[in-house]
């Protein structure tokens, strides 16, 4: 496919709100002048486009597998529409998903929609402790069954050795890209993948330890039309442009300044995220929690999280961020389903009607 002037050579599909930022910060640091967009654009999107890479930030890792595939293959045919000549289906460094998809399957819709038959899956991110060794997921120390990703509300991982869970999710065969194979560079990748291929191998877990790493990974699949995983992976993806003379010589990381208050918003329940709000807390600094029964119960509780960030001079913390025990509390009380919809529709609606001109805020 050939690149239209001035249109994006990488189109990214990512799976929530919060991986697409990660990956759009890894394509800046990259020196590629990333536009994100939450949901699939409009047409007044078009007229604006002047981006490198465009990153489309769905909600679609724990929806049924085959809404997730239908606004997936929405989101490529947007991005092919708009010239880009090469994928990048995001989801989270810890593989998050369960025995039914979403990754499995939308990997697969998005390798038939372009008509190949091979993409890699690597959700390694080392940065944040995220690595693969012989197929098995480490979250810092700890195998990912191990890790505290194995009491998650929605997707609990139980298992950390993804061929296993992602075969589990996937029609076509799922192999390895073993790290004695990365190792040895560019040219053995290639020529592992050519054997994958011949052994009817469609989707392959790919090891990575390090940054460099993902960096061969990434030079030794610049002409997959897809690949997957998480933002680590696009590390490698910048410079493969770079060096097809296809990439501007411009400052991707300029920005303009925001005017006025912030927020910060966090609704994960993982250990990081709990960690970080017990930091702001003992730190005094000025906070409110979301109570899911409290939105159950009708309360107005978005416009008491909007009153209180205006009524603070400091940056202000608005959380959902709960203990695994107090989540499983509330979802035996309300559901799984709806517990998470009320706590993700306050927390949309929060960021929506703060970052109105109206407010002039950020966050």
């Amino acid at each position: 496919m050939t690149t239209l002037p001035g249109r994006p050579l990488l189109g990214c599909i990512a799976d929530d709100f919060t991986g697409a930022t990660d990956l759009a910060n890894m394509l800046v640091r990259g020196g590629m002048r990333t536009q994100q967009s939450i949901g699939i654009p409009d047409a007044e999107v078009l007229e604006q486009l002047d981006a490198d890479a465009i990153v489309i930030a769905l909600k679609s890792r724990t929806v049924p597998a085959a809404e997730a595939v239908e606004e997936s293959l929405r989101a490529l045919a947007w991005l092919r529409e708009r010239g880009c000549e090469q994928i990048f289906f995001k989801y989270c460094s810890t593989f998050d998903s369960t025995s039914a998809g979403n990754i499995g399957p939308v990997s697969e819709a998005l390798l038939a929609a372009l008509d190949s038959d091979f993409t890699l899956a690597c959700p390694a991110f080392p940065e944040n402790g995220r690595t693969v060794f012989r197929g098995h997921l480490f979250v810092q120390d700890q195998l990912l069954s191990e890790s505290g990703m194995r009491h998650h509300p929605l997707t609990p991982m139980t298992d950390a050795n993804l061929v296993r869970v992602l075969q589990s999710q996937s029609q076509a065969a799922v192999g390895l890209l073993r790290y004695d194979t990365i190792a040895s560079g560019v040219d053995c990748i290639r020529a592992r993948i050519t054997e994958l291929r011949a052994e009817g191998v469609s989707l392959a877990i790919a090891d990575a330890l390090s940054d460099a790493d993902l960096v061969v990974l990434g030079e030794a699949c610049a002409d997959l039309p897809l690949l997957t995983g998480g933002s680590g992976l696009a590390l490698g993806l910048p410079a493969n442009f770079r060096r097809a003379g296809k990439l501007r010589d411009l400052n991707a990381a300029e920005v303009p300044n925001v005017e006025g208050g912030e927020v910060v918003l966090a609704g994960s329940a993982s250990l990081a995220t709990n960690a970080q709000v017990a930091t702001w807390l003992a730190a005094g600094r000025p906070s409110l929690r979301i109570d899911p029964l409290a939105l159950a119960a009708g309360e107005p509780v978005v416009e008491q999280a909007l009153v209180f960030a205006r009524d603070n001079t400091q940056t202000v913390l608005i959380y959902a961020t709960s203990t695994p025990e107090i989540v499983q509390q509330v979802q035996l009380e309300l559901g799984v389903e709806r517990a998470g919809s009320l706590v993700e529709r306050a927390l949309g609606d929060i960021a929506r009607d703060w970052s109105s001109p109206a407010c002039g805020a950020s966050l």
